[in-house]
């Protein structure tokens, strides 16, 4: 580090530890995972009764969004709510909102890629929206998913699996 005029700060640096705490995620051998006080932020989430509080919600899973297969579908009818004079909380709302916070506390570990190893790409779409799974060894190492606008959703299911893997390679 001296040769190449390095320096490092103490109070920052880790040394011999099994898991390292680094931008809101936990970094380990087994992968990467959500940091536990942030899903315990999510578990204790209240109900939102105001944009802004639905907005800081969706921020924080949104996030998180590559731990939870089908994000997007499963978000959508909290997105929707942010739409300009929509925010009228409904059964709807209430079901993705648990669904949201449950898909959050069981969310896997992701394993950290291997690029001397093969990946592989798993696409699905469906009325709605699109997803993709990036794995390696049969381990995700992240999830991917869209919702799709009404002229998308007119699409046959060949278009819309072939909009998944290039809304795929466009992000991996």
């Amino acid at each position: 580090m001296r040769e190449h005029s390095l320096f490092a700060k103490k109070s920052k640096c880790i040394f011999m530890t099994l898991s390292v705490e680094y931008l809101g995620h936990v970094i380990s051998a087994q992968g990467v995972a959500t940091d536990p006080s942030k899903l315990e932020a999510i578990a204790k989430w209240a109900l939102p009764k105001t944009i802004k509080q639905l907005c800081g919600f969706l921020g924080l899973t949104g996030y998180y969004r590559r731990f939870i297969k089908g994000y997007a579908s499963i978000s959508q009818p909290l997105t929707s709510l942010l739409k300009k004079n929509a925010f009228q909380w409904n059964d709807k709302a209430t079901d993705a909102f648990e669904i949201l916070k449950a898909a959050m506390l069981i969310s896997p570990v992701l394993s950290l890629p291997n690029f001397d190893k093969e990946f592989v790409v798993e696409t699905d779409a469906s009325g709605m929206g699109i997803g993709s799974i990036l794995q390696q060894d049969g381990h995700p190492i992240a999830y991917l998913s869209k919702t799709l606008s009404p002229r998308h959703q007119t699409m046959s299911t060949y278009e819309k699996d072939l909009l998944a893997v290039i809304h795929a390679l466009e992000k991996w």
